[in-house]
């Protein structure tokens, strides 16, 4: 996956922007961070995720999921987006979507699907 990709699926839910962060290209819901592109160029910083899950995720693929010290007390986890497959990051991301969107954005988007 790419960066590209992950544009692609997140722009096509409502209220998802383009935006940039740390210096970085980022995908925001209502000014807030859904998603970005961590400095490496490779890794997606995806917040949202609680640190027992991080490490289930970790422990189950560790080629795609990571952390790094910086990230160890936050709900983020780290993906390896050479790595990883759309099935694998897409539930994560529409999850962290659905937290910042507005439920009125949710609810037709729901309708619709």
């Amino acid at each position: 996956m790419t960066f590209d990709d992950i544009r692609r699926i997140a722009l096509a839910w409502p209220e998802v922007e383009d935006g940039s962060s740390y210096g970085t290209p980022a995908l925001k819901v209502r000014k807030k961070m859904l998603v970005r592109l961590k400095e490496d160029g490779d890794s997606l910083v995806i917040p949202g995720v609680p640190p027992d899950e991080r490490d289930m995720l970790v422990e189950g693929q560790p080629k795609v999921f990571y952390f790094t010290d910086h990230y160890r007390d936050y709900p983020t986890v780290l993906v390896r987006l050479s790595k990883a497959k759309r099935q694998t990051v897409e539930p994560l991301l529409r999850r962290h979507w659905r937290t910042l969107a507005s439920k009125k954005a949710v609810r037709d988007y729901d309708a619709i699907r």
